[in-house]
């Protein structure tokens, strides 16, 4: 179920008094906002760009939305976000998908999102076919992003 210890959780009860336990996801709260930032810098960049909250892609652009919206990250993704450095692909290395259930896109650039301290999400640049050639802008934008989003957060 991918709730890990310390991780916080929404509780409802249904009609029939059984209790549901849901993972509470800060960023969700900002998907809307996420998205209209997706949008900026996908204009901006011209790069399909998401941006994931610590289980799911929150938003994108630049992508069919049913590609990668509200898709689970992949194990890979996972492991940039608890890395808490910025990833950024080179030619020869291993493409690394965004999510397990959508091959069809790697991940060229990833900043996490970080609030009061703990990862929350990340921003993406992505690629689906051959990569981009990206540099220092894009690289600057995404990181810009990512404290943003990581300083709305903490409001």
């Amino acid at each position: 179920m991918r709730i890990r210890e310390g991780d916080p959780l929404e509780i409802y009860t249904d009609k029939d008094g059984e209790v549901i336990f849901k993972k509470y996801s800060p960023m969700g709260e900002l998907s809307s906002f996420a998205a209209q930032i997706c949008e900026t810098l996908h204009k901006t960049s011209g790069y399909p760009v998401a941006v994931t909250d610590r289980d799911l892609v929150i938003a994108s652009a630049g992508t069919p939305r049913r590609e990668l919206a509200d898709r689970r990250v992949g194990e890979e993704l996972e492991r940039i976000m608890e890395s808490r450095q910025l990833y950024v692909y080179k030619q020869g290395d291993r493409k690394l998908n965004v999510s397990d259930g959508a091959d069809k896109y790697f991940i060229e650039l990833a900043a996490p999102i970080i609030a009061e301290g703990d990862v929350s999400g990340c921003v993406l640049f992505v690629a689906a076919d051959e990569p981009h050639t990206l540099g220092d802008t894009e690289i600057k934008l995404a990181q810009t992003v990512a404290g943003f989003l990581g300083k709305q957060m903490e409001t």
